[in-house]
């Protein structure tokens, strides 16, 4: 996560499940480039997977997946990071013996207007709502219906708020599908369900990332497993219901992550296994993805944020 006035970056530390996972602050220089380590703190659970920072420049929320916790942490004024106040755990598993054995925390995101965290839990197949209140020492609370949960099995990643319409689009991992939902005062109302893979598909299934053109008219998701694709949705300006325009392919192996420049004209992949982040063109009107023949090589790439000038 890259703060609000991009003076500092915190990264999440996997130390093994044995062993409590860590958040690392790092000053960075525009300047130069370079990164400057500040400290780290203890997540209060395993493999942490996902950290969002608040506005104010306040708060770290840190979704752990092994353990199943979601972890606030208070930054201080000069961008190190405090002991963790507030840690919840969660509870519960899926039908998947092998990966919903238990709870699973995968995503921590906040609300636009940062009134609500949002939480995924890819082990029991639950999306968790808590109420934001960046002034109190345990910044997070249960709001009213704040659970709601998706198909058995499904196991639920990342969301993304469209960015006009208070509309909210899940997807999610296990099944290669996404659900659609209405988004009012803390409350998630299901509208559409929609698979992330052609209807004849038989290979592995993994979809990981979710995000949305500025201009809230095209939305994309990456598939992992066997596909190695992002698929292409229009988004109807009316109802917020997807269509799906077609698939592309990453020219690589596991789109872990993904990003939309702020001028919804081009795309980035990142695909772990093959080292490259590919740079893809969006056609305007159709939403197309097409290869600009330029790429990145770098190892393992996981992660991709976007720093502005």
């Amino acid at each position: 996560a890259i703060s609000p006035i991009g003076t500092y970056i915190y990264a999440v530390n996997e130390n093994g499940s044995s062993q409590e996972g860590e958040v690392s602050a790092y000053r960075f220089d525009r300047e130069t480039g370079k990164l400057s380590f500040l400290n780290k703190q203890l997540t209060g659970g395993t493999d942490p997977c996902y950290v969002s920072e608040s506005r104010d420049s306040k708060w770290l929320m840190v979704a752990n997946y092994s353990s199943g916790v979601i972890s606030a942490l208070p930054v201080n004024v000069d961008g190190t990071i405090a002991p963790a106040s507030e840690i919840i755990q969660f509870e519960g598993k899926g039908p998947d013996t092998a990966r919903q054995e238990k709870a699973h925390a995968h995503s921590a995101i906040f609300s636009p207007d940062e009134h609500y965290l949002l939480c995924a839990d890819l082990g029991s197949d639950k999306e968790m709502v808590y109420r934001f209140n960046s002034a109190l020492k345990q910044p997070l609370s249960a709001a009213k219906d704040s659970v709601i949960s998706v198909e058995p099995g499904a196991g639920p990643r990342h969301i993304v708020f469209h960015p006009q319409k208070p509309n909210v689009y899940l997807v999610e991992e296990l099944t290669g599908t996404i659900d659609a939902f209405h988004f009012i005062n803390g409350t998630l109302k299901p509208f559409q369900h929609i698979s992330t893979h052609p209807e004849d598909y038989k290979g592995l299934k993994g979809s990981a990332d979710i995000h949305i053109t500025p201009n809230g008219k095209f939305l994309y998701a990456s598939n992992r497993g066997d596909a190695n694709s992002i698929a292409i949705y229009s988004i109807d300006q009316s109802t917020g219901k997807l269509h799906l325009k077609g698939f592309q392919p990453v020219l690589g192996k596991h789109p872990r992550n993904f990003i939309i420049d702020p001028g919804g004209r081009f795309l980035l992949v990142a695909n772990r296994d093959t080292d490259n982040v590919v740079v893809f063109r969006i056609d305007q009107q159709t939403g197309l993805l097409k290869d600009t023949g330029k790429q990145l090589h770098v190892p393992n790439p996981v992660c991709l944020k976007l720093l502005k000038k």
